[in-house]
């Protein structure tokens, strides 16, 4: 539970049966999401900014006020000091010594790339160290000036800016294998060299040097103060001997065999001392010996119970004693500090209305904290001793979030906050026995994640039991659900849903399997479903079981509309009476509400063909844009020849609309009354990286949010996060080699003239789709083939060459040639390239080239067409 308490203290995970191995729950956590489950329990997520060791480990191994040494671009094999400014992901923004406080002269660039050294580097390979012409002439002698300057400062480490480690994160420095010294647990002076197994996002699996299982082994997070860097106990005179309870597994000489073998293979791949640099310092304690307080049990921790002070080993350890009054015994210590976790002043319990456990032993029935002072003849440790025993760190009742269980620490489970008291938390685990109680973490706990920790570093999570869900019946009319609806069971289907079946429809097996059902993504998409995502769906689903393979279709469907709900309602009339049907639930995801309805779907293979020709008349498609049939030329129906544009124009203008593919006629849209323009507001928000088709349909009584929704702005007004979306304001290119120089150009279309004569309603803005490349997916048409719409302001870019490749100049042309061209010199004197460029996300333009909100929001919707068309492009 807390970084303090022994693994062997806990119940052994070996005999504890009652308890599901993370083996046990891998099926039920592939089926668990985070976003699905807070939205269907209502439930909120604790706040990430809670969590201080999680934020550290995100930080950059750089840090501000670092020096390097930078080549000079006005001086070929001159270099000059630099000192960073700022970091982003591996960017570094820089000042060259000398300058002051003047940021006119900050530059970026890239770890990966850029030319940078550690100070000294010139002088040991004798290059010249030259200031920038700007300021030459500003000190006479700049040798005293650097003396001055560099007296105090501190260096980036070489082995960041070269080798295998260049660039990386602080935990990412830690590889398995490194080795570092641990702590004891009972004595603040001894150590013991121990292997790192594991790294999950930070917390280390230990293995003491010397074992080769796992049954020993510890978990910690890198933070804790009980790990330090090899060769630590030595420099500080301290003793070098594995644990007590380990010592009597091998002889003393071959402990002393593998420290030494491990000590001759550290020197070889040494861990980089950056790793300790954001340890925190311990304070001062100010605890006495045969004091006593209060604290959350280290063996069971799910109580509260007194202990007192047994020894003060110097001005920051002292150990403290659970209390226990039985002759038989056996002291349960522990080394703490002053901010260790879980240590609370006396009678904390009592003013925050908890429980306190009575020591082992005593008489009298009701515990009471002045009568035992009185007997034991002791004092209690003072509130000052406590300083940081009252905060809580913005966590409150029912948030969730992730954390350790205490009786299995491999295992990381779904918690619920049930309360907050002072700087406590009591904690439901879910997926455990109800037995279990509940256990108590500090907030200042480094066993505690915030909500997608686990995903985020691949690592399973023991989610919540599934409750027992009967079927539901069929809906008429799609309702959003509660907020407190008890989260439902959710069934992931894979594409190939069987094994390939022979389709003879005379047997049994052949009339309900059924070979794939293709999405044929160059046909015309109508009015309810995305162009866009309809480009990133698979190319085909399965072959399988009719129901599920056409459940997984329409899910898909679904997803892929501007409004999900919409397409629900309108999925629950497409029924013939001679069809062979099975109800299936299906689930709808539209402004932070969730849908659920009961559709009709046909059984037999042979009734296939004309169900998935209903469902896409129904929806105003092409009929074959799912299909048995694979389109791989030009659709039979020429649904080339219709454009969303033309079904914009006339339900705009509230006429009937042309005959729909498939014979049916289309309802006469109502009229309405106009409603005024919303005002636009960026929201930063996870962007799609592919294009958004621009002209939805949508119900006669929309409101002002639903044509925001519907307008396809790039800033992203939903209020809920969609599973296709892709986070472009932090693209990763670190691993991304382009190969060849960067030219720009703007693509046109005699189609785009021929466009804009049909007056501004019937323009539409839009950006490239993104497609795929690989096995399944939608391959992109020829180059030549695609159609491009833009307005009169600005076209879809098509890149050339790979933006990764821009040079300095090649930005600033680009920066030119938009409405953004007044803030072209930025870049020229900030040294942005491309790969700065696709880095670069609204609050790093505000702050770091001190930009208004209008100008940023305008220089960023252009950087987001460059990454919209790079996705595009170049992206696989």
């Amino acid at each position: 539970m807390m970084e303090e308490i022994p693994h062997f203290w806990f119940i052994d995970p070996h005999h504890s049966p009652s308890y599901r191995t993370n083996a046990d729950s891998m099926e039920e956590e592939a089926d668990f999401n985070w976003e699905e489950y807070l939205e269907e329990t209502g439930a909120t997520a604790a706040p990430h900014t809670a969590f201080k060791h999680v934020d550290i480990s995100l930080q950059s191994s750089f840090q501000p006020g670092m020096k390097l040494e930078v080549a000079n671009k006005s001086r070929p094999d001159t270099y000059w000091v630099a000192t960073i400014v700022t970091t982003c992901s591996q960017l570094l923004l820089l000042r060259f010594s000398g300058y002051g406080d003047d940021r006119k002269a900050d530059f970026w660039c890239d770890v990966m790339t850029a030319e940078l050294h550690p100070v000294g580097w010139c002088t040991q390979n004798n290059k010249t160290l030259q200031p920038p012409e700007a300021i030459k002439e500003k000190y006479s002698d700049w040798t005293d000036f650097l003396i001055q300057d560099l007296t105090g400062s501190r260096t980036a480490p070489a082995n960041l800016l070269e080798g295998a480690l260049r660039g990386k994160n602080t935990v990412d420095l830690i590889v398995e294998g490194s080795v570092m010294e641990v702590r004891d647990l009972t004595d603040p002076y001894l150590y013991w060299a121990a292997r790192v197994a594991q790294n999950i996002g930070g917390r280390l699996r230990l293995r003491h040097v010397g074992l080769q299982d796992d049954a020993h082994d510890t978990w910690l997070f890198y933070l804790d103060v009980r790990l330090r860097p090899l060769g630590w106990a030595q420099e500080n005179r301290l003793s070098l001997e594995p644990p007590a309870e380990l010592r009597g597994l091998k002889s003393a000489l071959e402990w002393q065999e593998a420290l030494e073998a491990v000590r001759s293979e550290a020197q070889q791949n040494p861990l980089p001392l950056e790793v300790f640099k954001d340890h925190a310092d311990l304070t001062k304690h100010s605890f006495r010996t045969g004091m006593k307080l209060e604290m959350v049990s280290p063996s069971e921790p799910f109580h509260i119970c007194p202990v007192s002070v047994t020894q003060v080993y110097n001005e920051h350890y002292f150990q403290v004693t659970v209390d226990d009054l039985t002759p038989e015994a056996t002291p349960l210590s522990l080394v703490c500090h002053s901010e260790s976790p879980g240590i609370l002043p006396v009678q904390w319990c009592l003013k925050n209305g908890i429980g306190l456990e009575r020591p082992r032993g005593y008489q009298s029935q009701d515990f009471d904290w002045a009568d035992y002072l009185k007997q034991s003849w002791t004092e209690a440790a003072p509130d000052a001793c406590f300083p940081n025993a009252w905060q809580s760190r913005g966590f409150a009742k029912d948030m969730w979030l992730e954390a350790v269980n205490p009786v299995r620490p491999t295992e990381v489970c779904v918690a619920q906050i049930t309360q907050v008291r002072g700087r406590l938390l009591w904690l439901r685990l879910e997926g455990l026995p109800k037995s279990v109680p509940e256990c108590i973490v500090d907030v200042e706990s480094m066993d505690i994640f915030p909500v997608g920790w686990c995903e985020t570093n691949a690592y399973l999570l023991t989610p919540p039991l599934k409750p027992v869900c009967q079927q539901q019946k069929k809906i008429a009319v799609v309702q959003p659900e509660k907020q407190l609806a008890p989260p439902q069971p959710v069934e992931t289907i894979p594409l190939d849903l069987c094994e390939p079946v022979a389709m003879d429809t005379g047997s049994a097996n052949g009339r309900y399997c059924c070979s794939r059902i293709y999405v044929n993504h160059r046909c015309f998409s109508g009015p309810y479903l995305n162009k866009g995502r309809i480009a990133e769906l698979p190319q085909a689903v399965g072959p399988g079981k009719c129901t599920l393979v056409l459940k997984e279709v329409l899910s898909m469907l679904i997803n892929a509309a501007y409004k999900p709900g919409r397409v629900l309602r309108e999925l629950q009339d497409v029924e013939e009476q001679h069809w062979d049907c099975h109800e299936e639930t299906l689930k709808a995801k539209y402004k932070g509400k969730t849908y659920r309805s009961s559709i009709r779907i046909v059984r037999l293979a042979e009734q296939i063909p004309d169900f998935c020709r209903k469902v896409c008349v129904k929806l105003q498609c092409c009929p074959n844009l799912f299909s048995p049939v694979q389109v791989t030329g030009q659709c039979p129906e020429s649904c080339s020849m219709q454009t969303k544009t033309k079904y914009t124009y006339y339900y705009g203008k509230k006429k009937k609309l042309s005959k729909p593919f498939g014979g049916e006629e289309s309802l006469e849209a109502k009229p309405t009354r106009r409603r005024k323009k919303r005002k636009a507001i960026f929201v930063q928000k996870k962007r799609r990286s592919s294009a958004v088709d621009y002209t939805p349909a949508g119900d006669e009584d929309e409101d002002e949010d639903d044509l925001m929704l519907q307008s396809g702005s790039e800033e992203g007004t939903s209020s809920e996060p969609r599973e296709d979306h892709i986070d472009t304001s932090s693209v990763e290119v670190a691993n991304s080699r382009p190969r060849c120089a960067v030219m720009l150009r703007r693509a046109t279309h005699t189609g785009i003239a021929s466009g804009s004569r049909e007056g501004p309603e019937s323009r539409s803005r839009s950006t490239r789709s993104l497609s795929y490349n690989q096995g399944n997916k939608y391959h992109p048409p020829k180059r030549q083939e695609m159609q491009v719409e833009c307005s009169e302001a600005e076209c879809r870019l098509v890149l050339e060459r790979n933006p990764l490749e821009w040079s300095v100049e090649d930005v600033v042309t680009f920066i030119t040639s938009t409405d953004c061209a007044a803030l072209a010199n930025i870049f020229q004197e900030q040294d942005i390239d491309g790969q700065a460029l696709l880095l670069l996300t609204l609050p790093t333009v505000q702050e770091c080239m001190e930009l208004k909100l209008g100008p940023a929001i305008k220089l960023c919707h252009q950087i987001e067409r460059v990454k919209v068309a790079f996705y595009a492009q170049y992206a696989n």
